[in-house]
């Protein structure tokens, strides 16, 4: 259902549940957020001074202490509580160069958590995995590895992603590159499948046979993007390249041109190390055993500055407290603001929050979470709960029409099953919303990709979305009643034809990390 078939019922619900509030507040937090922003020096703080944060690096440390601080300075207690811990890793400089046939700069990065090269760097030639019959042929071909870089990803048959194709190319040039790519991509999975290994335990054996490090490129289909995520070796590093470079070395190593490439990829273990959420609060007045979370995830993987994934995220919290603080700073209920860590590595963060907080999860008025991206909220699902067309259409009728517009409304929707750190609370049967984005094509050039940065931040969506935040958390603070809790009757999966099941709940790895 679309919010313009809202309005007209949502005018009945205002009555005296509105006279209670201050009218004035929603156009004083629209008046702040305009006027005296501070989305933009926060996010060059965020993501230009402090970077990547990788659960378990000094670098996510940081961010904990810079935001707990951020806040104070708002006058708004704030500490970081620990949760669990993880494998500390701190990345260092990375120069990858093809020094033969001919000297080139390549453009690259090692992945998360992975072992570095010796002190003062490595020189070897690169082999290609060979086309098989079977596990034993490959087994055969296996010692060929040992002092050689390995490449082991598919050499992608075109850079331009299919949009530029369709937009450029003759129909018939178009098809024909999908249906080689296609048979390239197959005749691929088929010959790694031979091989005996998977994409989890062919690096591994590579390591054992005596590589000396791992070439991979694994692309996101936009230009430019690449996916970056983490090693899985003990001892030898593992690099990603662009396509362009990759792509590149491949042909010279099997056209027998007998590239060389010398990187230095510096890294250092440190440990098991503490983790932490943020959590932030300004206690309520009337009903301190009442609460309205924020909720976003600090943590990021670490190929860009995670601007978009979660850094927009997190601004849009941080800015909502501070305008909220600064214009409704007695608020009815009590206000959090949780910053979860490790939520890319199974929403851990907030699963343990929920398990070391029971009274926040039963005293649960509503949580406002956001994590796709930096575009303004265009989708507002009831995740489920019944009557959540009823609060959630009066609070919406307090945002500006500016912002409601966009936005899309499903009730009673479907509960969801993961994705962000609104569902820890949802298993638990807690209102909690996901206040879902406009794409700006986040899951091809941002989502996970060495271009997550700060000239992707989209600082007019952000401002929208603090305001959304902020005006619907204090519409949530001041209403009278609780909210509902009664759950849907969900409808069967259209794909499956079975019946929808409400997420039950995890339990945080509060250990984790590699060994």
């Amino acid at each position: 259902m679309k919010l313009k078939f809202l309005i007209p019922i949502t005018l009945l619900w205002m009555g005296a549940g509105l006279l209670a509030q201050d009218a004035s507040i929603p156009e004083q937090i629209v008046k702040e957020a305009t006027e005296n922003s501070q989305l933009e020096p926060l996010a060059h703080e965020l993501m230009d001074v402090i970077g990547p944060r990788l659960v378990g690096s000094p670098q996510m440390q940081k961010a904990h202490d810079w935001a707990v601080a951020r806040f104070r300075d708002w006058g708004i207690a704030a500490e970081n509580q620990p949760w669990g811990t993880w494998r500390g890793w701190e990345r260092g400089i990375c120069h990858i160069d093809l020094v033969a046939p001919r000297v080139v700069t390549l453009h690259g990065r090692q992945l998360a958590w992975s072992p570095p090269t010796p002190k003062g760097g490595v020189s070897a030639g690169v082999i290609t995995l060979p086309e098989v019959a079977d596990s034993l042929a490959f087994a055969r071909w296996l010692p060929q590895v040992k002092g050689k870089w390995v490449c082991i990803s598919m050499p992608q048959p075109t850079g331009r992603p299919d949009e530029n194709w369709e937009e450029f190319a003759t129909e018939t040039s178009f098809s024909r590159m999908k249906q080689e790519r296609e048979t390239q991509e197959t005749a691929w999975r088929q010959n790694l499948e031979r091989t005996g290994y998977d994409r989890r335990t062919l690096n591994p054996a590579l390591e054992a046979a005596g590589a000396v490090g791992i070439l991979q490129s694994r692309w996101s289909q936009a230009f430019g993007a690449n996916k970056i995520f983490s090693a899985n070796t003990s001892k030898i590093p593992v690099l990603d390249l662009s396509l362009e470079d990759y792509g590149m070395v491949f042909r010279m190593a099997a056209n027998g041109d007998n590239p060389v490439i010398r990187a230095v990829a510096e890294s250092k273990e440190l440990g098991r190390v503490p983790t932490f959420n943020t959590i932030a609060t300004i206690p309520g007045s009337t009903l301190p055993d009442e609460y309205v979370v924020l909720s976003a995830h600090f943590d990021s993987w670490d190929g860009g500055t995670g601007a978009t994934d979660n850094g927009t995220g997190t601004l849009t919290m941080m800015e909502a407290a501070r305008i909220l603080k600064k214009v409704y700073p007695n608020p009815k209920r009590t206000i959090i603001v949780g910053l979860w860590g490790s939520e890319e590595q199974g929403l851990n963060g907030s699963r343990a929050y929920v398990e070391d907080h029971p009274e926040v999860v039963e005293g649960l008025q509503a949580l406002f979470n956001q994590d796709n991206g930096t575009g303004r909220a265009v989708q507002l699902s009831g995740q489920g709960f019944l009557h959540a067309y009823a609060y959630l259409g009066r609070w919406l009728e307090a945002v500006p029409d500016s912002i409601t517009r966009h936005i899309e409304t499903t009730f009673p929707g479907n509960p969801g099953r993961g994705g962000s750190d609104y569902a820890a609370f949802v298993a638990m049967g807690a209102p909690a919303f996901s206040l879902f984005s406009l794409s700006w094509d986040y899951w091809n050039y941002t989502w996970h990709t060495n271009l997550d940065t700060y000239d992707k931040i989209v600082f007019d969506d952000v401002r929208s979305n603090a305001i959304l935040t902020a005006i619907l958390t204090y519409m949530a603070s001041e209403d009278p009643e609780r909210t509902s809790r009664e759950k849907a009757e969900l409808a069967t999966d259209p794909r499956t034809g079975e019946q929808r099941q409400w997420p039950s709940p995890r339990a945080p790895n509060r250990e984790g990390g590699l060994d």
